[in-house]
């Protein structure tokens, strides 16, 4: 077994979001499910840590977004709406459902995201952000990323 992430190294670790590899049950799109978990934090508490506040609407939030052709304010805000008529999961879905286009190329997207950082310039940036953990040792095993993310947030051993 490899080394673990220096604790606080990455800031603070918010391990209430879902897998970075659960698809959307609605849609089969990977990430959304996270996404939809931070808008849902945002209303919640009034804002992400600054670990995940840096990427937020940003970051992979924004390469979904631009892969459907919605903003992703777009989608904070029915989910903010939502939450705030006490709507459910099931109404949130279909209202996204609605903004988003009717092909969503889920399996384009998917394949996509899962490789995420495989480029040279993304393996400098996993390296970089390995070292950064304290764990070097693990630049091999953790190849994109999203096993960067699911590594932060412990369910990569």
């Amino acid at each position: 077994m490899g080394s673990k992430p220096i604790p606080g190294s990455s800031g603070e670790v918010l391990t209430c979001l879902p897998s970075a590899y659960l698809p959307h049950a609605a849609t089969g799109l990977l990430h959304l499910p996270r996404f939809l978990a931070k808008c849902r934090y945002v209303k919640t508490h009034g804002a992400l840590p600054p670990s995940y506040a840096k990427n937020y609407k940003r970051g992979m939030d924004r390469f979904l977004c631009l892969h459907l052709g919605v903003e992703p304010a777009a989608v904070e805000k029915i989910v903010h709406q939502a939450m705030d008529a006490g709507a459910d999961d099931a109404t949130i879905d279909r209202q996204l459902c609605a903004l988003f286009p009717a092909a969503v190329r889920a399996a384009e997207w998917n394949r996509n995201y899962v490789q995420k950082g495989m480029t040279p310039s993304g393996r400098e940036f996993l390296r970089e952000a390995l070292t950064n953990m304290g764990c070097a040792d693990r630049a091999d095993q953790i190849v994109s990323v999203v096993d960067l993310i699911e590594f932060d947030e412990g369910r990569i051993e």
